[in-house]
């Protein structure tokens, strides 16, 4: 079931509620090729950027301060600027959360490879919901994707990512969680796949999808970015199985307000 007053999942929650991204997690265990994490600009909106990563209590204190500065805020989550799973702080942050606002929504945005192991900890931290992104179910279509897996370049390494995403999203479902699946629209390497992906996904108990556009940069610099004729396509085919989320602004890992609110920056 969608949550009603989370702004990432419900349409018509985007324009009415916020939410903070919690930056604590730096470490990342997969190499995107779409990714760069290099720099923060404080106009720039984009997954990967922050300001600064904070320590769990520092977060806490960000928190209350949202809080205060508005009461609209209903869900709290981490977002990166890496994997939340693969940083220790991501849990710590979560479980200090829930204790002192017990009232608020919990959150992960996840690479999904070591999902399946945390899972009982996300349960136990009060998680709700989570996003996992997946951009393809092919071997072969991940090595145009990734440059490594755990630190591994092999086939190998690839496949056992790919089935760790999926036996991740099932098992989170299965439990009970809400799951969003976020894909990366990339022209010419995944636009086949959308709607295999939106077929699996809500197969594997998935609640929601969200298309996001290739943001050139990184390996990917000198790619053009999907059209909005053609997302509008691939939202459609990929609707037919799975509720579809459009308003995704592609948020920083420091975000925080309304997301659907006209110049919300998104940052602390």
């Amino acid at each position: 079931m969608i949550p009603e007053e989370h702004p990432c999942f419900s349409d018509r929650a985007h324009f009415r509620y916020g939410r903070i991204h919690l930056p604590v997690a730096p470490k990342c265990n997969i190499r995107c090729k779409y990714c760069d994490r290099r720099y923060d600009c404080a106009n720039e909106s984009r997954p990967g950027v922050t300001s600064a990563v904070l320590s769990p209590e520092a977060a806490l204190d960000c928190v209350e301060q949202a809080l205060y500065r508005d009461d609209r805020i209903r869900v709290a989550g981490v977002a990166g600027p890496g994997e939340p799973l693969a940083n220790p702080a991501t849990l710590e942050t979560l479980r200090m959360v829930r204790s002192r606002f017990p009232s608020l929504l919990l959150c992960l945005s996840t690479n999904g490879l070591t999902l399946t192991d945390h899972l009982p900890e996300l349960l136990d931290c009060g998680v709700s919901t989570i996003t996992v992104t997946v951009n393809t179910l092919s071997t072969a279509c991940a090595g145009h994707i990734y440059r490594a897996v755990a630190g591994s370049t092999d086939v190998y390494a690839m496949s056992a990512f790919l089935t760790a995403q999926q036996e991740g999203v099932a098992k989170a479902a299965e439990a009970g969680l809400t799951v969003k699946i976020n894909t990366v629209v990339i022209p010419g390497i995944n636009e086949a796949e959308i709607e295999s992906i939106a077929h699996w996904a809500a197969t594997a108990g998935a609640s929601i999808m969200n298309l996001m556009p290739l943001i050139p940069q990184a390996d990917f610099h000198d790619m053009a970015p999907p059209s909005q004729n053609l997302l509008n396509t691939l939202r459609a085919r990929a609707g037919t199985y799975l509720p579809q989320f459009t308003h995704c602004k592609q948020c920083r890992a420091d975000a925080v307000g309304v997301p659907g609110e006209e110049g919300c920056s998104g940052c602390f």
